[in-house]
């Protein structure tokens, strides 16, 4: 299965951020759990947040975004989206 890096912006309203943050973090939470979400966080100067997702193909990747409270309460101020091929470290796949 194919891995993605997802950075997501954040919207200026910090208010609303703080306020859906809980439910973001949830939604990710049972991503994780179901082995879709390999990691994920905020970065230290509160700008963006960035995650590691392994999904079947962009498809599915784009259905999971769609239904994060941070789309759906729009949150969001972007996301930059790129397939990354893990080679080193415990999520690298088996040399083929």
């Amino acid at each position: 299965m194919p891995d993605f890096t997802v950075e997501t912006r954040y919207t200026a309203d910090r208010d609303r951020l703080q306020a859906v943050r809980p439910r973001h973090r949830a939604y990710l939470d049972d991503l994780a759990a179901q082995g879709k979400v390999l990691a994920g966080g905020p970065f230290v100067d509160g700008e963006s947040g960035f995650a590691v997702y392994r999904v079947a193909d962009i498809d599915e990747l784009n259905l999971l975004l769609a239904g994060d409270p941070y789309t759906t309460e729009e949150v969001s101020d972007g996301r930059v989206v790129r397939e990354w091929t893990i080679t080193l470290g415990p999520w690298a796949a088996p040399p083929q």
